[in-house]
């Protein structure tokens, strides 16, 4: 029946039985349970801390790092960051004062200085260094290689001959008769050119210990005539010319000190000069001489008269590194250029004071006295031998034998660089010391510094073993080749020059790190705020007053930085701010005698650091000053010292 307004608004519809939503509705209600109750545990756990838990909110105990994702905890990764990663800075610090060892330095030190390793002859030592680096936790270490140009010595000579006089009368006048001279040659002294054997010192009895030449001395053999020339500076030079003293086709003899040896052989060349000898004048000593009545070494603290200065004559002011590859990398294969810019072409030698003795004994009355010239000529520390420091020339009877026989080889060399990866993968630090010696021991240069490296990446390592991880990349490197002329800092820094002018932000230099009490560095004037900050926290060795630290005995005197070792590079190529430091010796203290067989572990134990404790601290202050640097989230670098040390230089 179809609808209409009387069809009623209700009605029965017949529908069948409910059927249940759900079959499983217990297995749902404890689901639910369970999530509940999940849920409510992690907002205990995660949002909520109880004092029971051990929360400390992201310290370095491996325990306590799941608590540096609570919710309520600092975003920082720890209390310290940035200027530490994984410990705290004062733990670092505290660290690096901790770890160096005397005993260690003492160790590494007798290792190195145990027998010859001249550039190219060490690659046992780079092996080992490396493998030490490793066990130390510098796991990204390796060897960087390059082929350099290099001499080695085969043979020298150095003879004061004199001809025989033939003249038996004057004139029959009265009048003087030119004198006439045989036409030979007789020696009248031999010099040794060798330093002697000493009892208590086995280094310097080596059999293969390293004879008395100069790196990269020209070939040659020169008899003539002979001045002395003072130190043999640009300035005494031309005193001499200015004193209208002959010195074309002469041999200069000369003092080592106030310029670099390669300059003096330089500038004789220049004006005509045909050789040059040089030698160690006492006069350099300071009050430790046996004038004054110490005894020489072995048996006191004064020079042995048998040292001799060995060293490099190239011209480094003009080119460091290979000089047969000028502004590149000495890889295999590289084009060489002539090495004659920045090498001597006349022939040279060093000696000792004894060799000098008679030679210089024999210009005596002939020339004007040294005393007669500015002040720069007075003094002199053998006059008391019978040396009157006359200039010469040698009479025409008299004159030298120089020479000097060298071999000159293509070699490598191995650098050894270990890495610490930073945060910061642009910003990098770089600290180095160089391995190769002049001696069969250098325990001085380099090795003091070689130990100290040594402990300094060892206390890294432990930092490392405790968490650490640098803000910035620290670079380690022990150099080989600094000896002849920065060769191995040198290559290293042209093969990454881009990289290394973009990224680093210093080069921290120890050479002869230990030798005296008198801390002594030269630096940009950037970096002397973090060396003061690190010398202020390094307990001072000689504690004249409790708690004294190397900032306070220390004058606070920075040298400006030019030229002389492995930051010549970083500074010059580069642009990178640079410091080489070390504790110095004073003038009232044991002689050092510097590139000599003399610089033994025996000298080092016995005079220049007899209880180790100068290794330790130099040790200290670089690692402290490296962490500065590296944690720092503001590089402690300090433009206004910058400024006020250019202020100083013009006035």
């Amino acid at each position: 029946m179809s609808a209409n307004e009387r069809t009623p608004l209700i009605t029965t519809v017949v529908v069948g039985h409910q059927r249940e939503r759900y079959t499983h509705s217990t297995l749902r209600r404890f689901c639910t349970i369970c999530l509940t109750i999940t849920v409510i545990v992690v907002l205990i756990l995660f949002l909520i801390p109880v004092s029971w838990l051990p929360f400390h909110g992201g310290s370095e105990h491996s325990n306590d790092k799941l608590f540096s994702y609570h919710l309520l905890s600092s975003p920082l990764p720890h209390s310290s960051w940035p200027q530490s990663q994984g410990i705290t800075y004062e733990n670092l610090q505290q660290i690096l004062l901790e770890s160096p060892s005397a005993d260690k330095a003492r160790e590494w030190s007798e290792y190195y200085s145990s027998g010859p390793h001249l550039v190219g002859k060490n690659l046992s030592q780079a092996l080992w260094t490396r493998e030490r680096w490793q066990e130390w936790g510098v796991s990204n270490a390796g060897i960087a290689a390059y082929d350099v140009y290099i001499n080695y010595p085969v043979g020298h000579r150095l003879a004061l001959l004199e001809k025989e006089n033939n003249t038996s009368m004057g004139s029959w006048d009265g009048g003087e008769v030119a004198p006439t001279y045989s036409d030979e040659y007789v020696v009248r002294y031999e010099c040794s050119l060798e330093e002697d054997v000493l009892d208590g010192d086995p280094t310097t009895g080596l059999e293969d210990r390293i004879p008395t030449f100069h790196g990269y001395s020209a070939n040659g053999d020169v008899t003539a005539q002979y001045v002395f020339v003072n130190f043999g500076t640009y300035w005494d030079f031309a005193d001499l010319v200015a004193a209208n003293i002959s010195l074309e086709g002469k041999i200069a003899i000369a003092k080592y000190g106030r310029v670099f040896r390669g300059l003096k052989i330089k500038r004789a060349q220049e004006l005509g000069m045909v050789g040059v000898v040089l030698f160690t004048d006492p006069q350099e000593d300071g009050e430790t001489t046996e004038l004054n009545g110490y005894k020489a070494y072995p048996d006191g603290p004064a020079r042995n008269p048998s040292s001799v200065q060995k060293g490099s004559v190239q011209f480094l002011s003009m080119l460091p590194g290979d000089p047969t590859t000028p502004g590149y990398p000495s890889k295999p294969g590289a084009p060489r250029e002539d090495p004659y810019f920045a090498t001597p072409r006349i022939p040279s030698l060093p000696i000792s004071y004894a060799d000098a003795l008679p030679l210089l004994r024999a210009l005596n009355g002939h020339g004007p006295a040294a005393s007669s010239f500015n002040e720069y000529w007075q003094g002199g520390g053998l006059s008391y031998k019978g040396v009157n420091y006359n200039i010469g020339p040698s009479p025409p009877n008299t004159a030298l034998n120089l020479v000097n026989e060298v071999s000159y080889t293509t070699t490598p060399l191995w650098d050894v660089i270990g890495i610490i990866n930073g945060t910061l993968p642009n910003e990098v630090l770089v600290i180095g010391n160089h391995r190769d010696a002049w001696s069969a021991g250098g325990a001085v240069d380099p090795h003091s510094g070689s130990a100290a490296l040594n402990e300094v990446v060892r206390s890294f390592g432990i930092a490392l073993s405790r968490g650490w991880k640098p803000l910035r990349t620290i670079v380690f490197a022990s150099w080989d080749g600094e000896e002849y002329g920065l060769l191995g800092s040198t290559e290293w820094v042209e093969e990454y020059l881009p990289w290394l002018s973009g990224s680093a932000i210093a080069y921290l230099n120890v050479d002869s790190g230990a030798r005296g009490p008198h801390l002594d560095p030269a630096a940009s004037p950037l970096l002397r705020q973090a060396l003061s900050t690190a010398a202020s926290l390094v307990p001072s060795p000689n504690q004249t007053v409790p708690g004294q630290t190397v900032g306070d005995v220390w004058d606070g005197s920075i040298r400006t930085i030019g030229s002389g070792s492995d930051f010549t590079a970083f500074q010059d190529f580069a642009g990178v701010p640079s410091i080489d430091m070390g504790f110095r010796g004073t003038k009232n203290g044991p002689v050092y005698h510097y590139h000599s067989n003399y610089d033994s572990w025996t000298w080092m134990n016995r005079f220049g650091d007899p209880g180790w404790r100068y290794h330790v601290a130099i040790t200290q202050v670089w690692a402290l000053m490296a962490a500065n640097l590296l944690e720092s989230p503001v590089l402690a670098l300090n433009a206004s010292d910058y400024a006020l040390a250019l202020e100083s230089y013009l006035e």
